[in-house]
């Protein structure tokens, strides 16, 4: 029988529900550790999931590969003031200690690798078990890839489901497209990725393959849309655009296909180094095995809202506690 698996992007959904949440330091923290287990709570009981998966940060392998990745968010926080430092030092060890209570006080899963990503990890799960189903819990749009009929995706800060037949709120009604006033259309995860690769990620700070190319080309020029229709023939469309080549700023001359595989290994979850995707393999079959059995998972989860003030998950602890009870079976 298939299983259902909820599966976490734990840092993404804490640190984005800092970042909409009003009040003080204090209401932060309460409201972010509310929202995580508010949206494994939610996902639980809508998708009928049967064990949840968190997956946690490593320094990752993208920065050795290619040196600019993510560099943009230290240089960020070289300029913090003292205020938001001490905030930002605040809010790392509440998570560190919100990791340690879902390692040693619940029955779910925990990913992490020194050299991975979370997002490697949830890829590598769900690669792992491609019979079952499962619902991501993340607010980055960089999931659209693995949307298929077996993967959703919630934001549980926005309270958007993302499935493969479109997007729907809170009440199961379509999101609809505030330009076409039109339900908006479901991803198409192969183009996004491929635009994506082609373009780059400003919030990661992967460089675009060819800045400036037009989506739909011109009489004169081929745009990512034609280039996309014939990826699989390899003909004239493909490889006018990837034989193109540009200058940057710099003066370094660069070759559109070398830029795109490059992006491709950086964005593709499916297409990292085969060292990388060892670890992945390694990771996940070592976290499944592991027979984690913990007791009173009610009562301890009790403990951990007592030492922040949870009391909304206090009084609803069952509910709560449920998800984090169900261990991973065979």
């Amino acid at each position: 029988m298939n299983k259902t698996y909820i599966i976490v992007d734990t840092a993404n959904t804490f640190f984005r529900a800092r970042h909409v949440i009003r009040g003080d330091l204090h209401d932060k923290i309460g409201m972010s550790i509310q929202t995580v287990l508010g949206s494994v709570r939610k996902a639980w009981k809508d998708f009928k999931g049967d064990h949840v998966v968190f997956c946690l940060e490593g320094r990752s392998w993208r920065k050795d590969y290619y040196a600019p990745y993510k560099r943009q968010r230290a240089e960020g926080r070289a300029t913090q003031s003292p205020k938001e430092q001490e905030e930002d030092k605040i809010f790392w060890e509440t998570f560190d200690q919100f990791k340690d209570y879902i390692v040693n006080k619940t029955n779910t899963t925990v990913l992490q690798h020194p050299q991975l990503e979370a997002d490697d990890l949830i890829a590598g799960f769900i690669q792992a078990h491609p019979n079952d189903n499962h619902v991501i819990i993340s607010t980055d749009g960089d999931f659209a890839q693995l949307i298929a009929p077996n993967v959703k995706q919630y934001n549980g800060v926005m309270e958007v489901t993302t499935t493969d037949k479109g997007y729907f709120d809170a009440k199961g009604r379509y999101v609809v497209d505030k330009k076409t006033s039109l339900p908006k259309p479901p991803p198409d995860p192969s183009w996004l990725l491929f635009e994506k690769c082609m373009r780059g990620d400003t919030s990661d700070n992967v460089f675009s393959a060819y800045p400036g190319v037009r989506e739909k080309g011109t009489k004169n020029k081929v745009g990512l849309r034609e280039a996309f229709s014939d990826r699989d023939s390899k003909g004239y469309s493909w490889n006018n655009l990837m034989l193109q080549r540009w200058t940057d700023h710099e003066g370094d001359e660069h070759r559109v296909k070398e830029d795109y595989e490059r992006n491709v290994v950086l964005c593709d979850l499916t297409a990292q180094p085969a060292n990388i995707r060892t670890l992945i393999t390694e990771t996940v079959t070592t976290a499944i095995t592991a027979d984690k059995n913990i007791p009173q998972v009610g009562v301890r989860l009790l403990k951990f809202c007592a030492e922040f003030d949870l009391q909304k998950i206090s009084e609803q602890v069952t509910s709560y506690a449920e998800p984090l009870n169900a261990r991973y079976v065979v």
